[in-house]
This record gives structure tokens, C-alpha cells and sequence, in this order.
């Protein structure tokens, strides 16, 4: 199969990287990360949840933080919203485009958002006509695609016909979440084959963890049925805060460099992804999982 010329990356950190953390990061500093990513080249940041901060405390600044944000022209700055709430709040602060999930797993969605898939989906349906009302674009998570930590494997034709309803809503791109990165390249093109039959290919964005170290060969995988768009996150942070053991999703500069090196376009800059890299990781007094920052911090040559 022929691989993609480009790709676009979901930079997903400054939301689902912190979500999991247990330090909150000042609002100052979400905003001076947010701006080096921007600055790198990527252009798209999810930038917050409209949750309840008691439920997750790391994302309680998000009227703050989008109140304060200096867009730049042509990059979109995504909300996630839970519920009608959130939502009400994603269109106060005019975000670019809001962002649902649900989960392929009724134990998972149970535990995620309080509510059956069932509800879930007919939660998402109303707000997505609501988006439309107001002109906003769509995106929607299902999560635990391949495995479910609370009940081990998930139907592939159950994750199919959650796509299509969500299609079928009106959604304008699904993505679809390994969440406790149990996938493998077997596994994913397994699925891949039977997803790509009945969901347009660029309707489709794929979001790996790396809890086991495969993130980056299933990402591979998914490049060889022509996906171009993937989430990330800068140094690899992150996690799902209802799926125990779950490492940080796939690090958004191992993903671009995977692209560069197989001569896929992205538009991102490596030196100054690694700037934003260095700052969070900084701020955060940690050091990042991803690859190529320990081949970046080990090496004085220039990239």
C-alpha cells in the first residue's frame, strides 16, 4: 500500500496530557506551552475540558485558559465537552471546534461519563445539532477500541456501528482511541480492513497510548490504509484517568519524526517542537517518555 504524502497532527497534550497528571500547571504556563506548540508548527491544540473540576481539578482553569488564549490564524483550538454544560461553556469562550467521546466499552462509559452508550449517544447526537446551529465543526472520541481494562476485549463490529451512528449524527471526523495501549499492528489492520469498508478514510483519525511500547508501529500500520490525521501529545504525556496503568499517549515529536523520516509531509518544525518539549517538561519537573527527547537531550548535533 502507498503511504500518504502529509499528515496532520492532533496535538492533544495541553487537555489529555494533563488530565492525568497529578500537579495542576498554572494557567500561565498552559498558555506559554500552548504558544510554542503553535509555534512549532502544529495547527490544531486541543487546548481543554469544560469538566467538573472536583471530577478532574488538572482542567478547572479552562474558561480562564481559553479567555486568554491569542489565536493564531489558521490554527484551531478544540474543546472537549462532556455534556450540555460544557458545551454551553465551549461556545461562551468561541472554541474553534468541540470534541464528545464515548466509549466502545458500557464499563468504561459507565465509569468515563456516569451514563450508559446508549445515553452517551444520544447526549452527542443533540449537541452535535447544536454545534451545527451555531457553526461549529465536530469531532468525536471512541475510546477503548481495542481493549477495555475493565472488560478485556471490545466487539470490532460494536466500535463500526458506534462510527456510523456517530456519522450518521452528523460528526464531521471520528477518533478512534487505544486507551490502554493494547493494540497491536496485527490487531489494528485487522480492524482497519473491515473499518475503512464502510467509514471514509478522511473521516477517520487514529489516537494510540504507548503503554506498551507499540504506539508508533500501529501508527505505521494505519499509514498503510492511507490515515493521515493522529492525535499526540508533546513528551508523551498523559493517560485516562478511568483506565488504570494506562500510560501517556504516543509523544507527538516521535510521531513526527516517524513521519519525516518515512517522507511524509507535516509541517512541523523538530527543533522548536522540542522547545515546547523542554519548557513542559521543565515546568513540570519531569522528564518526558518519548524517544527522541532522550536522543535530542544525549546528542549535541543539530537536528
Amino acid at each position: 500500500m502507498k503511504l500518504p504524502q502529509s499528515a496532520f497532527i492532533r496535538e492533544v497534550g495541553p487537555r489529555d496530557g494533563l488530565q492525568n497528571e497529578k500537579q495542576f500547571v498554572s494557567t500561565e504556563k498552559k498558555l506559554e506551552w500552548i504558544n510554542l506548540l503553535v509555534e512549532s508548527g502544529l495547527s490544531y491544540i486541543e487546548v481543554s475540558s469544560f469538566v467538573r473540576p472536583d471530577w478532574i481539578p488538572q482542567l478547572s482553569d479552562s474558561l480562564d485558559l481559553f479567555t486568554r488564549l491569542k489565536k493564531k490564524d489558521g490554527v484551531t483550538y478544540a474543546a472537549l465537552v462532556p455534556n450540555k454544560r460544557g458545551l454551553m461553556s465551549a461556545f461562551e469562550v468561541d472554541a474553534d471546534e468541540i470534541n464528545f467521546f464515548v466509549s466502545a466499552s458500557e464499563t468504561h462509559n459507565l465509569k468515563n461519563k456516569n451514563a450508559s452508550i446508549e445515553h452517551s449517544m444520544g447526549d452527542i447526537r443533540s449537541m452535535i445539532t447544536e454545534c451545527k446551529n451555531n457553526k461549529k465543526t465536530t469531532r468525536a472520541y471512541i475510546s477503548t477500541v481495542f481493549g477495555c481494562p475493565y472488560e478485556g476485549a471490545v466487539d470490532q463490529m460494536k466500535v463500526i456501528n458506534l462510527a456510523n451512528q456517530l456519522l450518521d449524527c452528523g460528526v464531521d471526523e471520528i477518533s478512534l482511541g487505544d486507551t490502554i495501549g493494547i493494540a497491536n499492528p496485527l490487531q489494528v489492520n485487522q480492524f482497519l480492513e473491515n473499518l475503512v469498508k464502510e467509514v471514509p478514510v478522511n473521516r477517520i483519525a487514529m489516537h494510540f497510548h504507548d503503554t506498551y511500547g507499540r504506539a508508533v508501529a500501529n501508527l505505521y500500520t494505519s499509514l498503510l490504509f492511507g490515515i493521515e490525521k493522529f492525535d499526540s501529545s508533546n513528551g508523551g504525556l498523559g493517560g485516562c484517568p478511568y483506565a488504570p496503568g494506562a500510560s501517556g499517549n504516543v509523544a507527538t515529536e516521535d510521531v513526527v519524526s516517524l513521519l519525516h523520516n518515512l517522507g511524509i509531509k507535516t509541517n512541523v518544525d523538530e527543533k522548536k517542537l522540542h522547545q515546547a518539549t523542554s519548557y513542559i517538561s521543565e515546568q513540570m519537573n519531569l522528564t518526558p517518555v518519548s524517544k527522541l527527547f532522550s536522543v535530542w537531550n544525549g546528542s549535541k548535533e543539530s537536528i
